[in-house]
């Protein structure tokens, strides 16, 4: 059987192409994938024109190279087994199952200090996830929530779903959530929300402008949220994230809106806010922990977390790889049943 790919050709034209297998070097490993985990929010943007097309894929990640511009193949998590290894590769990375940052294809040839083993107990589809707790894990080292906040986390996909989750071993005062599809609303309370509402019930819900009684210094502090993050992928949620975060309080904003422009009211209320708008992506940690923390470490605790969560809940679909063009047009329609979908490739 010939090795298989994913390419974005063009806005909503996906192909799968075929190639022969791929021989590693002697410092290389060949890996045949199981399973590789679509991300629904960056991969959307490609499939539907709406990445920046001059931008590097991701530098951090060495199997991706070069831009954004079609035709492009991408994805970070592919799961398989080793099969077969390099003269100078030690023997015992055969028919290992690993975790590689890998774009969806069949087969791939890389060095073993590129692959991360999975840990006994953990399914090859759960371990899919890993990018998507490690950047949950990232935004909560971000936002770093404190006893007692109120915390409001706009968009329950797959990723703002692991964000809930991570967010609830913390001893807050109460978690919303806020999604506009029920499904996602009913999985966010399983996941550890007190409250998940529909988009148009959030401001009623947290409004700042109601004094709560400290008008310390003339200034009257609202009931809104210490912290908000915004992971919906939709510009308009970041305006209603500002507009429900009380004075002083934290916006940190994981969505990539590609080309999207956001509008955002800071005319009124945010200009006595101060409020913090704050970028979280997971390619790179705060600086200010750089000290003590590195991605490793960072990567060791999203294992740690990806162990203690049923995450294959999340895994609504699973589609032979040879159908990816139907994995992505579900993901387009917004279907109200998808959730996290899989790309399959046969027994490994």
């Amino acid at each position: 059987m010939p090795a298989r790919s994913v390419t974005f050709t063009s806005p909503r034209e996906v192909r799968v192409t075929e190639s022969e297998l791929p021989v590693p070097d002697a410092d290389e490993v060949l890996v045949k994938t199981e399973y590789s985990a679509i991300s629904p929010g960056t991969e959307l943007l490609i499939y539907r024109g709406e990445a920046p097309n001059d931008l590097d894929a991701d530098e951090s990640i060495g199997a991706l190279g070069g831009s954004l511009d079609y035709p492009l193949r991408y994805g970070y998590s592919a799961v398989g087994t080793v099969a077969a290894v390099g003269d100078a590769v030690d023997d015992e990375w055969a028919d290992r199952r690993v975790f590689g940052f890998n774009p969806h294809e069949s087969h791939f040839c890389t060095s073993p200090d590129e692959l991360h083993p999975v840990p006994d107990g953990c399914s090859a589809a759960a371990a899919t996830l890993l990018p998507n707790v490690e950047t949950a894990v990232n935004f909560a080292m971000d936002g770093r929530p404190l006893v007692g906040e109120r915390v409001v986390v706009f968009g329950q996909g797959v990723v703002g779903l692991l964000t809930t989750a991570v967010l609830s071993s913390f001893p807050l005062c109460e978690l919303v959530t806020v999604d506009g599809i029920a499904r996602r609303r009913e999985l966010s309370l399983e996941f550890g929300a007190d409250e998940s509402l529909p988009p148009d019930e959030i401001r009623e819900r947290f409004d700042p402008s109601e004094p709560t009684g400290d008008e310390s210094r003339g200034r009257a502090v609202g009931d809104g949220a210490d912290l908000t993050f915004e992971l919906s992928g939709n510009p308009a949620a970041l305006d209603t994230a500002i507009a429900v975060t009380g004075y002083d309080g934290r916006v940190v904003v994981g969505s990539w809106y590609g080309t999207k422009p956001a509008t955002l009211d800071l005319g009124g209320r945010f200009h006595r806010s101060r409020i913090r708008l704050q970028n979280s992506q997971v390619s790179t940690l705060d600086p200010s922990l750089r000290g003590r923390w590195d991605s490793d470490r960072r990567l060791d605790v999203a294992w740690d977390r990806l162990a203690e969560l049923d995450v294959e809940r999340l895994l609504t679909h699973r589609v032979p790889v040879d159908e990816a063009e139907r994995a992505y047009e579900l993901l387009d329609s917004e279907s109200s049943d998808a959730v996290g979908i899989l790309f399959t490739y046969g027994s490994p």
